[in-house]
């Protein structure tokens, strides 16, 4: 039994995306809209495969890259959070919050399915988009971990790790 743990991590200049956000907290907060320039990092474990590669570096970050750019420039809205109302229709997107509403244009907004647009939960919502991307690759399915870190302001990083085992 080998006790080697290998890892595989990328962080780039590329992987961050611009993208408006609020959050609620202590029940009736509700922060106002603001953005932030979110990066990205993201770190695979598990053996060494025949390549002597944990997984391949480019493929990683090209899996990585796809999702940031789907949230550049958008705006992120909860749909699973229990006072934030999401409507959405073909042409704009209702979000209000007690006495408060917003209305987006729909191609400005990503629709998350989480409960509030942290970036402990962004983290969480990336790492399983790319579970699903790396259970497809070749090197995927012998991964035991995905650890995926979203800053959202320089210096406050959320981490977010899971399994990627099926």
């Amino acid at each position: 039994m080998t006790t080697e743990q290998y890892r595989v991590r990328v962080t780039k200049d590329h992987l961050v995306f611009s993208a408006a956000h609020f959050i609620t907290f202590n029940g009736n907060i509700c922060e106002r809209l603001h953005g932030h320039n979110w990066r990205v990092a993201i770190e695979v474990a598990g053996p060494l495969d025949e390549n002597s590669y944990v997984f391949d570096f480019i493929a990683l970050r090209d899996a990585t890259q796809k999702l940031v750019n789907d949230l550049d420039h958008r705006v992120l809205l909860p749909t699973s959070h229990p006072k934030i109302k999401v409507v959405a229709d073909e042409r704009e997107v209702t979000a209000t919050f007690e006495e408060r509403r917003w209305v987006f244009p729909r191609e400005d907004c990503i629709l998350l399915p989480i409960a509030n647009t942290t970036a402990e939960l962004i983290a969480h919502w990336i790492g399983q988009q790319l579970r699903e991307v790396l259970r497809q690759h070749p090197g995927g399915r012998s991964l035991n971990s995905l650890r995926v870190e979203v800053e959202e302001n320089f210096g406050q990083w959320a981490m977010c790790e899971i399994p990627v085992a099926i």
